[in-house]
């Protein structure tokens, strides 16, 4: 049919689509070279995210804790699809992984390949960000048997990719311990381990080829633990050396202030005993343990955080190797949370930054390093005791830092401040955090054995308060999100008709003296009791706060305030009726307070 017979809205119909179906292709192609331009172009610190974990968070609570953190590139050990959905629309970018026991299957089978990439790729890409497969994990040491198949696996998945027009785009390789690489140091005489030779070729080939880096996963830490009395500690935790103390390599007279560059440089030099030398190292695995048993003395939560802390600066400083000073690998930290299922030693279980609950291990100090794992808020943590803990053992640990460790402890004492509640977990973490505070927050100073823990969030911000006043003294609790019940104690006066309210915490287990405003004053049930057990003293760190017109009734009225951040004006009766309305719904309700 001419095209001048067409209906004109036809014509139009069809202008749209196809002008559309252009722009989405454009976009879409836009999309893809943006994010490989970032990929290749901005060296980055990722995270592993194991799942040996007990409770283990949603996918959507966790791909929470990654934005809040800041975080921008993840390698997860398989495909999980309720991860890939949360991920959806994110930008975080991850590394998704087939499992050892699946390259059999797929390295034997286009076809299952195929179904592989139509699964767990396309049915998420772009909306996911994926960048890369990792195929298998250290497979050539941990299960021999299955080399054979590991190039065949990765050759028959990026066909897969190419067929889905996405092999520009996700990049394919698998991620290698050390122990592949024999004689590490000096670097300059590094080499593979020649009996693996028959798989190191073609996969460095293939690698070539498609412009996929060796993936290699490096821990310092073992290289210390093996090397003690050759290696310095100092060397392993990127610490600032002398001169004296910095690694030399006698062929090339290079000098390394650091083993994860100098591990990183065995693996180039191994490429070009290969003749590659196109080929990048990305650093899939890398991380320093923050608890071990009594024959890993130094993996401690000062060892950790040193390593992790340095090692981030490092890479986001973008300084290179000394052999490759303009190629900066990327890093992927091991790991977002202790593996608490892990076999023994001790170590296995502890090298998340994070416990399974969110919690900090420990808090990094990256602070002017990009923004990766940002919240390092060190001027902004408390200690306090972990949950389940029993209380002979909070006991001990009580004695020893209100003994040796000369926590300042005077105000948990009988009539003191913040002696209510009284009961050895209120206290303990009362005199942990003074402890702690008194080391400078210092890494390893919130421990006691391991029955305290560092938190982010303050622990006397209320949700939601509610008092009542009798006579001249008022008194009350604050339900509160981490310490349970925090007593609050204030005196009121009248004054030129309005109510002067003095209002101080005096029981919190973090801040004692923490001043809050009180914002509205509302008619609320009658005053049932005359002694809520408010400690006799009243500091005189306290804050006045006028709102409101309403006379007290000092003989036995009562009155219901609610914590707010801002102050409002007087109300006219019928909106303080409304309120207080509403307020006594919430009081049967949960309320969070903006």
């Amino acid at each position: 049919m001419a095209l001048s017979k067409l209906p004109l809205s036809t014509i139009f119909f069809l202008l749209y689509t196809s002008l559309f179906t252009i722009s989405q292709a454009l976009s879409s192609k836009i999309a893809g070279a943006q994010i490989k331009d970032q990929q290749d172009n901005e060296p980055f610190v990722g995270i592993n995210i194991g799942v040996d974990v007990p409770n283990l968070m949603s996918a959507t609570e966790l791909v929470s804790l990654l934005q809040f953190q800041k975080v921008t590139h993840i390698r997860l050990y398989d495909a999980d699809p309720d991860m890939l959905k949360a991920l959806a629309k994110t930008k975080i970018r991850v590394i998704i992984s087939v499992p050892n026991n699946q390259l059999l299957a797929i390295g034997s089978s286009n076809a299952t390949a195929a179904s592989w990439i139509g699964k767990n790729v396309v049915a998420y890409y772009p909306q996911t960000v994926i960048t890369a497969i990792a195929v298998g994990d250290e497979v050539l040491t941990t299960v021999p048997s299955s080399a054979p198949l590991l190039v065949p696996a990765i050759e028959s998945l990026y066909s897969a990719l190419v067929a889905a027009n996405l092999h520009n785009q996700i990049k394919i390789s698998t991620p290698h311990s050390a122990s592949i690489i024999l004689d590490p140091f000096p670097p300059s005489q590094a080499f593979f381990n020649q009996s693996w030779s028959s798989v190191m070729q073609p996969l460095l080939q293939f690698l070539s080829k498609t412009g996929s880096p060796l993936m290699m996963n490096l821990y310092p830490y073992y290289v210390f633990m093996q090397n003690k009395g050759v290696v310095p500690l100092e060397n392993s935790l990127f610490k600032p050396l002398t001169p004296s103390k910095e690694m030399v390599d006698p062929n090339t007279l290079l000098h390394y202030t650091n083993v994860l560059d100098a591990m990183v440089d065995a693996a180039y030099y191994s490429m070009k005993n290969f003749n590659f030398t196109d080929v990048v190292v990305l650093v899939t695995e890398s991380g320093w343990p923050s608890k071990g048993d009594s024959k890993e003395p130094y993996a401690t939560i000062d060892n950790a955080d040193t390593y992790n802390s340095n090692m981030i600066k490092h890479v986001l400083d973008q300084s290179g190797t000394p052999l490759h000073p303009e190629i900066t690998s990327s890093v992927y930290l091991y790991e977002l949370f202790n593996e608490d299922l892990r076999s023994p030693p001790v170590s296995e279980a502890n090298w998340g930054l994070f416990y399974a609950n969110a919690t900090p291990v420990y808090l990094l100090h990256v602070s002017g390093s990009g923004t990766f794992l940002a919240n390092d808020t060190t001027n902004q943590t408390y200690c306090i005791v972990m949950d389940g803990v029993d209380s002979k053992t909070l006991q001990a640990a009580l004695d020893w830092a209100c003994g040796p460790g000369q926590a300042n402890c005077s105000e948990i004492q009988p009539g003191e401040n913040c002696y209510q509640p009284n009961n050895v977990k209120n206290h303990a973490s009362y005199a942990f955090d003074s402890y702690y505070q008194k080391e400078g927050r210092a890494a390893g100073s919130c421990d006691f054995k391991g029955v305290a823990m560092i938190t982010t969030t303050d622990p006397s911000k209320c949700f939601m308060l509610f008092f009542a006043l009798n006579n001249h003294r008022m008194c009350g609790y604050c339900l509160d999100e981490q310490c349970g019940l925090v007593q609050i104690q204030s005196i009121y006066t009248r004054e030129k008709g309005m109510l002067l309210i003095q209002i101080v915490y005096v029981q919190s287990f973090i801040k004692c003296l923490r001043v809050m405003e009180a914002v509205y004053f509302l008619e609320a049930m009658p005053y049932r009791s005359s002694n809520f057990g408010c400690s006799k003293k009243i500091t005189n760190k306290t804050r006045t706060v006028v709102n409101t017109t309403t006379p007290s009734n000092a003989a036995g009225g009562s009155r219901l305030i609610s914590i707010r951040s801002s102050r409002i004006s007087a109300m006219d009766k019928a909106l303080q009726a409304f309120l207080t309305i509403i307020f006594s719904i919430l009081l049967h309700i949960p309320f969070v307070a903006s």
